[in-house]
């Protein structure tokens, strides 16, 4: 459960499940969570409204923008701000984080449909590990050529970079990392 608003009961996970299983509230935490501050519903509409037709804030058509507004305004924002996730001001057209916008990033984690399968790689490399401490205690030529210590320094190394690059990789598929949301980023990569 997520914990809410000082007072306020914790939200259950199938309710944040719930509210951000639609493409377009992801988009607005995005938007969110990369401004950092209090946002007009008008500007709000326009970058998801980019954001979903895969185009430039300029090259949004106006019909676009209304259809995105429309729905942000009478659907999505008020189902948001309901469950604490923002605040929405629909009489001045704000929106703002909330501490829940915050704590929910979990909840949003980005896993593309291709992406690279890190438990494998770290259990492949943890039986790597085991068969080559076994053959090394068997005595197993020709790895005896090499101390103990030298395999030792090796097993750590490899784990040490794979976990580095896999903290690189996972920074880079964050919400609110960048410039666009990640699910934009990464099928760009296509």
């Amino acid at each position: 459960m997520l914990n809410g608003p000082t007072g306020a009961e914790a939200l259950p996970k199938g309710e944040i499940f719930e509210v951000l299983r639609n493409q377009r509230r992801r988009y607005v935490l995005q938007y969110l969570k990369q401004d950092g501050r209090a946002v007009e519903l008008g500007d709000l509409a326009q970058q998801v409204a980019a954001w979903e037709y895969e185009t430039t804030l300029e090259e949004v058509t106006p019909a676009q923008r209304k259809r995105v507004y429309t729905t942000l305004q009478q659907t999505h924002l008020p189902k948001m701000d309901e469950s604490g996730i923002l605040s929405f001001d629909s009489d001045r057209g704000i929106i703002e984080s909330t501490t829940r916008t915050q704590d929910i990033s979990i909840y949003l984690e980005i896993v593309p449909g291709r992406e690279f399968a890190w438990r494998e790689l770290y259990l492949s490399l943890g039986a790597i590990s085991c068969a080559l401490v076994a053959a090394l205690w068997g005595e197993v030529y020709p790895l005896t050529n090499l101390s103990d210590l030298t395999w030792m320094t090796v097993i750590a190394v490899t784990f040490t970079a794979t976990a580095a690059a896999h903290i690189y990789y996972e920074r880079n598929m964050r919400l609110g990392h960048g410039e666009q949301p990640p699910e934009l980023s990464y099928s760009a990569d296509d």
